[in-house]
């Protein structure tokens, strides 16, 4: 709904399409220069329980709208609109498990010693890589008319 009612804004008033996609532009090179700037910065580890650190990444995501509405954007656009109840109940399913098992995972991968010791020493280029990518999506939304 909040889409169909950005767009309806977006027709009537062009100049604010034009408004939102610039700051959204200028704020994927912020944060891309962020990103590339603190490539080289230690990461500070604090250890906590297990139940502790999976409550507060569980509660960080699902209080996060961006993962929602990023979720909700894929999904769209992957399956057909006429779908039943049952149907988007199973996808829905689907991709909480498959978010579940693949952040666990991952989670477990890198809270070991081996995995975080090669993260670190590879930390420089991913940040740098994402920062290339983000940089490149903010000058392509900037320049794109």
């Amino acid at each position: 709904m909040a889409l169909l009612g950005l767009e309806a804004v977006f027709r009537l008033f062009p100049w604010a399409y034009v408004l939102a996609k610039s700051i959204g532009a200028v704020y994927l090179l912020y944060i891309a220069y962020g990103i590339w700037r603190g490539a080289r910065d230690g990461i500070e580890v604090h250890v906590q329980p297990a139940k502790r650190a999976f409550r507060q990444g569980f509660l960080i995501n699902l209080l996060n709208p961006k993962s929602v509405l990023f979720s909700a954007a894929v999904l769209i656009v992957i399956f057909p609109a006429h779908m039943s109840a049952a149907e988007n109940a199973v996808v829905v399913l689907n991709h909480l498990v498959v978010e579940l098992l693949f952040y666990t995972a991952l989670a477990i991968g890198m809270s070991t010693q081996i995995v975080s010791r090669r993260y670190l020493r590879a930390k420089v280029y991913i940040d740098r890589a994402a920062s290339g990518v983000l940089g490149a999506l903010g000058l392509r939304l900037l320049l794109d008319r």
